[in-house]
């Protein structure tokens, strides 16, 4: 049992990076080769969120290392970010970014590429 416990252990550790970093890479080297825009959403919108996660989590260091199931909460947060089937990137940059902020701010939804062109 105490290898049993041990294994888990080690796998909880490694689906963090896993999930939240090695996963995204690859899907966002993917993505960058495909002709298709939606997956492109869904992984700039991906590293924006897992920024600002961070970003929040080193704030709030003092006060989440209180929540002890906040890595279980963060990893469960992260896998609906990440997953295919739910596309949580996208969704909460079509519901709160794109909608909310380019409304109230009145910000341009045509942006210039690196070559110069407009999208």
């Amino acid at each position: 049992m105490n290898r049993f416990w041990t294994l888990i252990t080690h796998l909880h550790t490694l689906a963090g990076p896993v999930m939240m970093l090695l996963y995204p890479l690859y899907a966002s080297v993917v993505a960058i080769e495909s002709t298709s825009k939606l997956d492109d959403e869904q992984w700039l919108a991906y590293w924006i969120l897992y920024s600002f996660l961070t970003l929040m989590e080193m704030l709030l260091q003092p006060i989440l290392e209180w929540i002890p199931i906040w890595y279980d909460v963060k990893l469960i947060f992260v896998a609906w970010l990440v997953l295919p089937q739910f596309r949580g990137a996208a969704f909460i940059y079509q519901k709160f970014v794109k909608e909310k902020l380019f409304k109230k701010f009145g910000g341009s939804q045509q942006h210039n590429s690196p070559n110069g062109k407009a999208n």
